[in-house]
């Protein structure tokens, strides 16, 4: 066996254990994939049921419903339509109506999205990258408006 082949079965070896690897961690991270979504995104790709998703957008005003037991029913919304969801258990402080929100979980035949975790945005001047991203392509959104980048701090 000359060198060149040697090397050449080498090669092909390392190359065909590398796409194994590549291959088997692509196929144990699928399971743990989670997709983000829109309200409306998520109206018009309706074959998304028992999926793991994130979606965010606004909690609507006037929605929240608080029930026994720790149950919390709102509305999410990207001001164009909204999403009924579900979530038991605590709520983050600052959770509440017009305020941007995450909400993880998954959506069930009768269009409920079921959240097992809610993500409030944490002080007054963010909001999620894909929300903004989102309410803009929409053109909902204002530069400056509440939610927005923080601007540059002030020099002293």
């Amino acid at each position: 066996m000359t060198r060149k082949t040697r090397r050449l079965i080498l090669i092909g070896t390392v190359g065909a254990v590398l796409a194994a690897a590549v291959g088997l961690v692509l196929f144990a991270l699928s399971g743990e994939i989670t997709l983000y979504k829109t309200p409306t995104e998520l109206i018009e790709q309706p074959n998304t049921e028992g999926r793991r998703l994130r979606i965010g957008g606004l909690v609507e005003v006037g929605s929240v419903v608080r029930k026994d037991g720790g149950l919390v029913e709102f509305k999410v919304t990207d001001t164009v339509n909204a999403v009924p969801v579900t979530y038991r258990g605590l709520l983050p402080d600052l959770f509440k109506e017009g305020q941007g929100v995450v909400a993880e979980g998954k959506l069930d035949q009768d269009g409920l999205f079921q959240a097992d975790t809610v993500l409030a945005k944490h002080d007054e001047r963010y909001m999620p990258k894909e929300v903004v991203d989102a309410l803009k392509a929409q053109g909902v959104w204002e530069e400056g408006q509440p939610g927005g980048p923080m601007p540059p701090a002030a020099k002293n």
